[in-house]
């Protein structure tokens, strides 16, 4: 079976239609998935919908989420994602408000799409690297997480890890703050699902749950029914809403 490698997605944010049609058609040509929206609020809603790997803003917008708010609202969702903002403004003080809201780039108008082409490509690599590192060092709180060294600790105490712990605890970081199931769980984990996995999979979670309070961070809650859910805020993040855990029960 042959493998296609998925492309990369990149949501614009664009109000005139000209012109975001002329973006589209070029980063499609660049091999860019781009989802194109006219205004704040429906790009939000296509956020929270779906998964993606960029984000091109225009910052002059209709409707009530401009596209300064729009980044703000974005980054705090996802303190990664690539965020580049376009306008025709060309002041210091609007590129500090861009930067401000955590924004990566600003790009006045009339731009060269190679530039923003080759924008994209940067920024796109440098969170790839940054992502590379974040895959084997985390932080839940005051605890630290060293997959690699199998430990979790904090300034007071020092956890050893099993293996399997340690794959356990780096599967639910790489998943925060939404509801996983069981089979999700077993067939990442230990690659298939039966009874007497799932039984020993319940004793790792247990161990893992018991570490975590020991270090007072109590971030991993059963769902019955559903799974679990390992709720924490990364260190520039804020701490994720119950309206946003609400919808990941539903």
């Amino acid at each position: 079976m042959v493998m296609t490698q998925s492309k990369i997605k990149v949501l614009l944010v664009e109000d005139d239609l000209v012109l975001g049609y002329v973006v589209k058609d070029f980063l499609q040509q660049q091999n860019y998935e781009v989802t194109h929206c006219t205004d704040g609020s429906l790009a939000w809603q296509q956020f929270t919908k779906n998964i993606y790997d960029a984000c091109l803003i225009d910052i002059m917008l209709p409707g009530t989420k401009d596209g300064l708010e729009l980044s703000k609202t974005i980054r705090k969702k996802n303190e990664n994602i690539p965020i580049i903002l376009l306008t025709s403004k060309n002041m210091d003080d609007d590129r500090i408000a861009g930067f401000s809201t955590g924004a990566d780039s600003y790009l006045p108008k009339p731009y060269n799409l190679k530039e923003l082409g080759l924008r994209i490509h940067v920024l796109l690599k440098r969170n790839t690297q940054k992502s590379e590192v974040s895959q084997f060092m985390f932080k839940i709180g005051d605890i630290d997480f060293d997959y690699n060294n199998l430990i979790l600790s904090n300034k007071n105490i020092e956890q050893q890890l099993t293996q399997r712990e340690a794959d356990l605890m780096r599967f639910f970081c790489l998943n925060p703050n939404r509801v996983i199931s069981r089979s999700e769980i077993l067939m990442s984990i230990w690659g298939k699902e039966d009874y007497f996995l799932g039984r020993s999979m319940d004793v790792f979670i247990t161990k893992i749950r018991k570490y975590l309070k020991t270090q007072n961070a109590d971030v991993l809650q059963t769902i019955h029914g559903k799974g679990f859910l390992f709720s924490y805020a990364t260190p520039t993040s804020s701490k994720v809403k119950k309206t946003e855990l609400a919808q990941n029960l539903n």
